[in-house]
């Protein structure tokens, strides 16, 4: 089982992480259900095998599964509200993932960039050190607070906010960073290793341009691998070369 898999803190290469997850990757598209039980439990106990071996966590998660900005063009919806809409749809997904987290005993705080003050609490960088200072899984919803801005870029500044090591982005579909569409184009060039500046350059759509310029002078590495197997984010961490890392 993945929660009695205990390793040596030291043997960890990254020790505080935010950990990038899509909202289809807790959703179910064989179903009318936004959420998937067993992917929910899948990360919740991920979660807790990580914090069990010491590794300080803040998650950041999309919407994808709730709403996507084609479904405010095609309702007629202005783009701006449809971005808030999208915002929204992150604090609910980092809710479930908070109350999962509960029942597996895994004290977390979920964090709201907008102002939900039932839901969530207000975010600032100081009050997210602190709580995972005191052992604590920082959720960080609601994106930035600004439209127009993705939770790449969240991801981004939530990292650089926290002192975190890395950002571990799970994909579905793909086992990396390509130079172009591995579904669309046979020919694509698997990447293993770029930096923020080669990224830019050749426009490679691994994360928005808002979020590379934000990490490129940073020590802040990106591990972008398949989430397939829940178990690559810990494996990830504990040094195995899987995936596709971008640096500066």
């Amino acid at each position: 089982m993945l929660n009695d898999i205990i390793l040596p803190m030291e043997s960890a290469i990254y020790k505080t992480v935010i950990l990038k997850i899509s909202g289809e990757a807790i959703g179910n598209p064989n179903s009318s259900s936004i959420l998937d039980k067993n992917k929910l439990l899948n990360i919740a106990n991920l979660i807790k095998n990580l914090t069990d071996n010491g590794i300080r966590i803040g998650v950041v998660c999309g919407a994808g599964n709730i709403f996507r900005g084609r479904i405010a063009s095609e309702a007629g919806v202005d783009p701006i509200d449809g971005d808030y809409m999208g915002m929204v749809g992150t604090v609910i997904n980092c809710k479930a993932i908070s109350s999962v987290l509960n029942k597996v005993g895994v004290k977390n705080i979920l964090f709201g960039a907008l102002e939900v003050e039932d839901v969530a609490v207000k975010y600032s960088p100081e009050k997210a050190r602190i709580c995972l200072d005191n052992g604590f899984v920082c959720l960080f919803s609601g994106g930035t607070g600004k439209p127009t801005v993705t939770t790449d870029s969240c991801a981004a500044k939530r990292a650089l906010e926290i002192g975190a090591d890395a950002i571990l982005a799970g994909k579905n579909g793909v086992t990396g960073v390509f130079d172009k569409d591995p579904n669309k184009f046979n020919d694509a060039k698997f990447l293993k290793n770029l930096t923020y500046k080669e990224a830019l350059e050749k426009n490679i759509k691994v994360m928005d341009e808002l979020a590379m310029r934000v990490l490129e002078n940073s020590d802040v590495v990106v591990r972008v691998f398949s989430m397939e197997d829940i178990d690559n984010f810990r494996k990830v961490i504990f040094g195995e070369k899987i995936g596709s890392t971008i640096s500066k």
